[in-house]
């Protein structure tokens, strides 16, 4: 079973050594390492060009981050596809063959925890997801993007990303996911998802959550009790945000 790894990049250089190092020590055999840059002047495609294996590299991808993501999962020939940003990476270097031996009964997705990368120090996720349950992916997401794996031909009838969304769109697909059937689960962190001031999920937060809610009441479909629960927690949610930026 191959796996393959993609990791969009664009000016990314300071933070990808480490991520590219994650996936070089990762002990499962069989793995595709894909690359989209969106253009990179700053070293990021020199720094690619020394990695001592084998790598595919689409270059000049324009368009958003989600078209980048679709682009990379199409050129792949993998059974499995990961997507691990340029300033993720994985934790320890049984990761991959974790997951593939969790999805070797068949499970069309899968995935796992993280830690959070503050400034080289890590640190705990700050809140306790649940236990998985479709429903309870409705109420929010708290499935991280960094240590989250699917099936190709899965992917493929849930159509990747949708293109014309800027943050959500990785929740998108999972609530698409999760409708087709449950993921295998590993309650174990797989990696680290750094928080950084670049970072499209530190920046523009209350913008981000406003996708996010829409997504949701879309989802909820007729349902006026998990409306009108989603629509309190997006005002509980706002308000909070509203109030860390006013005295950030």
């Amino acid at each position: 079973m191959k796996i393959s790894v993609i990791t969009c990049t664009w000016n990314s250089e300071p933070f990808l050594k480490e991520s590219i190092g994650s996936v070089l020590m990762q002990d499962y055999p069989n793995i595709e390492y894909i690359f989209v840059d969106g253009g990179s002047t700053d070293g990021t495609l020199e720094r690619i060009a020394k990695i001592p294996r084998s790598v595919v590299v689409i270059p000049n991808v324009r368009g958003g981050i989600s078209h980048a993501m679709n682009e990379g999962w199409r050129a792949a020939s993998g059974d499995i596809i990961a997507h691990l940003h340029s300033d993720d990476y994985y934790l320890d270097p049984k990761v991959i063959s974790r997951v593939a031996r969790a999805m070797s009964k068949g499970a069309g997705w899968s995935f796992g925890r993280i830690v959070r990368d503050i400034k080289g120090q890590r640190k705990p996720e700050n809140f306790v997801a649940p236990k998985y349950s479709k429903n309870k992916l409705l109420r929010g997401n708290f499935i991280p993007h960094p240590a989250t794996f699917v099936r190709r031909e899965w992917m493929e009838l849930a159509g990747g990303f949708d293109e014309s969304l800027k943050y959500a769109m990785d929740y998108d697909l999972w609530l698409r996911l999760a409708e087709m059937g449950d993921p295998a689960v590993l309650d174990v962190p797989l990696a680290a998802f750094r928080e950084h001031s670049g970072s499209v999920s530190t920046n523009n937060r209350l913008a981000a959550m406003e996708e996010d809610y829409a997504i949701r009441r879309q989802r909820a479909g007729k349902n006026p009790l998990l409306k009108l629960e989603n629509y309190a927690r997006y005002l509980v949610r706002r308000r909070r945000i509203v109030e860390q930026l006013a005295t950030s």
